[in-house]
């Protein structure tokens, strides 16, 4: 479903040209579970804001269904994310002044859909992860597992194909963080949703179907093996 071609994305640092990226390839089937591991500062988050068309690369192709999306332009490429793509960050980036069921909304909202089909949705996708009696509290009010599993349903509301998730378990404890997992790995099964996730989680990787390491801007698979 996915595939990147000869991935190149640089940066201009003063005088300097600064490549964090490298002639990478990549493929990624429908319904696959894919970690991305490797050292701080190689480049994963870079990459997977390139996967999610929140960056564009310097050079190569990323193609979607058949389609390259580095071809596309901005507008269309904002439609190809609020529909396509759902995202989880490692800090929530949930809206503070707005309640549970507004943040989980917002892109269902934007992609068009009326307050009343929006809030079913929401309602049903934060009964999902546990949450239906915190509807109405804000970020401030909720734990940070709690906050965790509404980005979790705010990324699900468009019925996304891919889930991008970069280090959703890492501020976390230890047993709010399985939680996080299994709920995404549920997820995956029951919706056939392609989820990348990049994790420095020995636990979160081993529960992938592959892991890809990155190093050195290339990305170096590792053995195939079963998930957990």
């Amino acid at each position: 479903m996915i595939a990147l071609r000869s991935l190149t994305k640089e940066y201009v640092d003063g005088s300097r040209v600064v490549r964090v990226l490298t002639d990478l390839d990549l493929d990624i089937g429908e319904g696959e579970r894919i970690a991305i591991v490797g050292e701080s500062g190689v480049g994963k988050s870079t990459l997977m804001h390139i996967l999610g068309t929140l960056d564009r690369p310097s050079r190569g192709e990323v193609w979607f269904d058949g389609e390259d999306l580095a071809t596309k332009t901005d507008r269309e490429l904002a439609h190809f994310r609020n529909r396509e793509v759902g995202f989880i960050f490692q800090f929530h980036h949930l809206l503070p002044d707005f309640s549970a069921i507004e943040n989980v909304t917002m892109p269902a909202r934007i992609g068009g859909a009326t307050r009343e089909a929006a809030e079913k949705r929401a309602r049903a996708l934060l009964d999902r992860v546990g949450l239906s009696e915190r509807l109405e509290h804000k970020p401030g009010e909720l734990s940070g597992g709690e906050q965790q599993r509404v980005a979790v349903a705010r990324a699900l509301i468009q019925e996304p194909r891919v889930i991008l998730a970069d280090e959703p378990t890492g501020n976390l404890d230890p047993a709010t963080g399985a939680g996080v997992q299994q709920l995404l790995i549920e997820l995956n099964q029951e919706r056939n949703v392609t989820l990348v996730v990049v994790t420095h989680n020995a636990a979160l990787a081993g529960a992938m179907d592959r892991t890809m390491r990155l190093s050195t801007g290339r990305i170096d698979p590792e053995p195939a093996r079963q998930a957990v």
